[in-house]
């Protein structure tokens, strides 16, 4: 059963194709995926489904005004209550949130992922731990463009010309302004295996302070 009274709130932030996934899943990993309720930010994005598709296709998918930001805070808050959420399940392809939903159970760590998840103070403000994976852009470029292309339907034109347009700029404005809020920076995401030791030794031991 879920800690109703000092759940754990960890925020993984980072440029986009930093590893802040594979960071995610090692700490799932390694502390147990029965102890962790799992946020992805990218499930959070604004239902465009009643635009046409080349004004979906035209938005700057980078900027903050993009997610619904105020409803992960509601679920991040009401998982610390104890309380399971119903996350949206969006639809990358199509640039649509879809009407599928699923469940995430309470429990005593929640982990929150996402590149502007620093941005937002009242967001940021929930966190207990905020860590920052920092790559080299031509790193998280090459492993963007293969993601887009392998598991979201984009073809390599697009990729790159939302890169050039969106991606990097509000990289720049805001993800990378966002690092000073990190209480931890992790270099190459989750193949960096002492800072992970560190990581997921710090949090089994604020579990262990939890439980005394």
């Amino acid at each position: 059963m879920a800690n109703r009274h000092n759940p754990l709130v960890i925020g993984i932030a980072g440029g986009s194709g930093s590893g802040k996934t594979t960071v995610a899943q090692s700490i799932l990993q390694r502390v147990g995926p029965e102890k962790i309720a799992f946020l992805q930010h990218d499930q959070y994005y604004k239902d465009l489904s009643g635009l046409p598709p080349a004004q979906r296709a035209a938005i700057n998918f980078d900027h903050p005004n993009s997610l619904e930001t105020t409803l992960m805070i509601q679920h991040v808050l009401s998982l610390r209550e104890g309380n399971p959420v119903e996350v949206p399940i969006y639809d990358f392809s199509t640039h649509s949130r879809t009407e599928r939903s699923f469940t995430v159970q309470a429990r005593r760590v929640i982990l929150v992922e996402g590149i502007l998840i620093f941005t937002e103070p009242a967001l940021r403000e929930l966190f207990d731990v905020k860590i920052f994976v920092d790559t080299d852009p031509d790193i998280r470029f090459i492993r963007r463009l293969q993601r887009d292309i392998d598991e979201r339907g984009r073809t390599m034109e697009s990729v790159i010309q939302q890169y050039i347009s969106t991606v990097r700029p509000m990289h720049l404005e805001f993800v990378e302004q966002s690092k000073r809020f990190a209480d931890i920076i992790i270099p190459e995401g989750g193949f960096n295996n002492a800072a992970m030791d560190m990581v997921v030794s710090r949090i089994e031991k604020l579990l262990q302070n939890q439980t005394e």
